[in-house]
């Protein structure tokens, strides 16, 4: 095993010290019977692609043999994505793009995040003076914001890539109209939607064929998506924000098509076509912190993925987690995010709106400041009260704590690296799993509920909450995707995960077991997880709660509940000569899909 990098940073540029099991799949294609098993992890040349998908990292694949770059390898397993994982992401949804240009050994981001329509205000989610109850607000009109995806793609595109948005398409667009194979994962996601699905018969139509649950090993077909794929190609995107498809998309959020006879209230948005005509994918610098020597690089508010993650970082830069034991490791680990989430809760919002200090909360002297809280032999005591970055008192530990929101966690993250050694992290979300739940008649894609992401009401009305809805303004996110860089500004790593405010901890614990604890890539990935977000009880996995490390942690103070999954990440490592390692879950999600274009095989 590699030795971590704390104590030699050259280690992560040569390493291949994994057991690997190699492929890279021919492009996506009708299969019949059961699916083949996916790869978490394949070692070579030409470039590289992980995704939960195989289908969809396949059709990464594919444009990066044919002379693409990672940008348009990355919009295109996006689009497989929008087919094979279509409650979790989709031409309905948005997301947030990092990109490493290897020419000029520089970060770029897109916040592709939905927004509020103009019409919205902080009472959005109340009625008759009170809060919707979340399961009513999700499943209507009033949830779904204007779509970031299309914009993303296509700015992606104009800026970094070397395709049209019509070439990249063409994989997903044959996949939808030839199908794919139905999976576990796939027909359980279906079934835990299968009641609200059911209110909308576009919805039931499309993913209840024949008024069933899609069988494992049958193929799925969505001959609507494949249409729209083909209109976006041969329009762009300007359908979208400018044409018949945006007119489709306002109609249906503001008369949602339910059928009367479900009995739900189906709540009407109040998107319009000059919501779609001012939305904007916005070109913006990433956030920035040094950790052990390397650069981490991820995306900025609207997102609190980078200030949050990179603020946990510089709480643990004093630490040494490397010679640490198992649950010295993780007590700091856990106390680390459960400080970074108290301040985001506090202080970040979609920066257009509030006066968010990134620059301060990324600062390593705020971070002393707040990590002067942590004990070996205690506990902090959630909800934290956050701290002041604009002006550190050590370990200040009153004022009142802002709770962490909810969000829904099937969000899918796609990680292309290519022989150029350039590199998107990428990951994009229809909000919970299914979205809103909402079909666009004709269209073949679920509308999001990405608006459900804002506070509902101040938790405390004494205390601002940066949160709150308004008009054009971007819902909080958590997603983090990840680039780290070394001293010569050529990648390490570039990571990210879906889980809604899990991401955060997912990225941030995949990190340090690769960076400090020295575990392979894939191992990283693999290893069991636990979540702490500013909250009484500290999620674990499996791994960790059946363990005896929960007793030693609780032998200190903490309190544990379990989860049965956390995350599902992806991963790409730059290794010598051209080589990347890409890699993906060994089981969450029935495990994910890592390829290269040119496989090297390990002995």
């Amino acid at each position: 095993m590699r030795r971590p990098v704390a104590r030699n940073l050259t280690v992560l540029a040569v390493s291949a010290a994994v057991v690997v099991s190699v492929g890279a799949a021919a492009p996506p294609t009708p299969r019949s019977g059961p699916a083949a098993p996916k790869t978490p992890v394949a070692v070579g040349y030409g470039g590289a692609v992980a995704s939960v998908d195989q289908d969809a990292s396949a059709a990464g694949i594919e444009v990066l043999r044919k002379g693409g770059n990672a940008v348009d390898a990355a919009v295109a397993t996006a689009a497989a994505l929008g087919v094979t994982e279509p409650y979790s992401a989709g031409v309905g949804g948005g997301g947030y793009f990092v990109y490493y240009d290897a020419k000029s050994r520089t970060v770029r981001t897109i916040d592709g995040r939905e927004t509020a329509p103009l019409t919205a205000d902080d009472k959005l989610f109340t009625e008759n003076g009170k809060p919707l109850a979340f399961a009513d607000a999700v499943t209507s009109g009033l949830a779904v914001g204007t779509p970031g995806t299309p914009a993303t793609w296509q700015t992606a595109l104009d800026r970094w890539g070397s395709r049209t948005l019509s070439s990249v398409l063409k994989p997903a667009e044959r996949l939808a109209r030839h199908g794919f194979t139905v999976d576990e994962t796939f027909r359980s996601q279906t079934a835990s939607n299968e009641q609200r699905f059911r209110y909308f018969p576009d919805t039931a139509e499309l993913f209840l064929p024949g008024g069933e649950l899609p069988a494992v090993g049958s193929t799925f077909k969505n001959p609507d998506l494949a249409r729209t794929y083909q209109e976006l190609g041969r329009e762009g995107v300007g359908a979208v924000y400018r044409g018949e498809l945006g007119e489709d998309i306002v109609d249906t959020v503001n008369e949602p098509p339910v059928d009367p006879d479900s009995g739900w209230n189906a709540r009407p948005g109040d998107l319009s076509a000059k919501d779609l005509a001012a939305y904007e994918a916005k070109l913006q610098a990433p956030t920035k912190t040094s950790y052990r020597g390397l650069d981490v690089y991820s995306i900025a508010p609207s997102s609190s993925g980078g200030t949050t993650v990179g603020e946990a970082l510089n709480i643990l830069e004093r630490s040494d987690l490397s010679t640490a034991d198992k649950a010295g490791y993780l007590h700091r680990y856990i106390e680390a995010s459960r400080i970074a989430f108290a301040d985001r809760g506090r202080w970040v919002g979609d920066p257009a709106f509030e006066d968010v200090p990134a620059k301060e909360l990324l600062s390593q002297r705020y971070a002393d400041s707040r990590a002067c809280l942590i004990k070996d032999d205690a506990v902090l005591t959630s909800p934290l009260a956050p701290g002041d970055p604009r002006h550190p008192a050590s370990c200040a530990d009153g004022g009142t704590a802002a709770p962490t929101t909810y969000e829904g966690e099937n969000t899918t993250h796609l990680t292309v690296a290519d022989k150029w050694g350039n590199v998107v992290a990428y990951t994009l979300t229809i909000e919970q799993t299914g979205g809103s739940g909402i079909t666009v008649p004709g269209r073949g894609f679920l509308l999001n509920n990405e608006l459900t992401d804002f506070s509902f009401a101040p938790a405390d009305p004494a205390v601002h909450d940066p949160n709150l809805p308004g008009p054009g303004k971007r819902p909080r996110s958590s997603i983090a995707p990840t680039i780290v860089l070394d001293r010569h500004h050529q990648p390490v790593v570039a990571l990210g995960s879906p889980g809604g405010a899990t991401i955060i901890t997912t990225v941030l614990q995949t990190l340090t077991g690769f960076l400090d604890r020295g575990l392979p890539l894939v191992d990283a990935i693999a290893a069991p997880r636990a979540s702490q977000r500013n909250a009484a009880q500290t999620e674990l996995e499996p791994g960790l709660y059946d363990s005896g490390v929960r007793a030693e942690l609780e032998g200190i103070g903490h309190s544990f509940k379990p989860n049965p999954e956390i995350g599902a990440a992806t991963a790409v490592q730059r290794l010598a000569n051209g080589e990347w390692l890409a890699a993906a879950e060994k089981e969450r999600r029935g495990g994910g899909s890592a390829m290269v274009v040119r496989p090297v095989r390990q002995k």
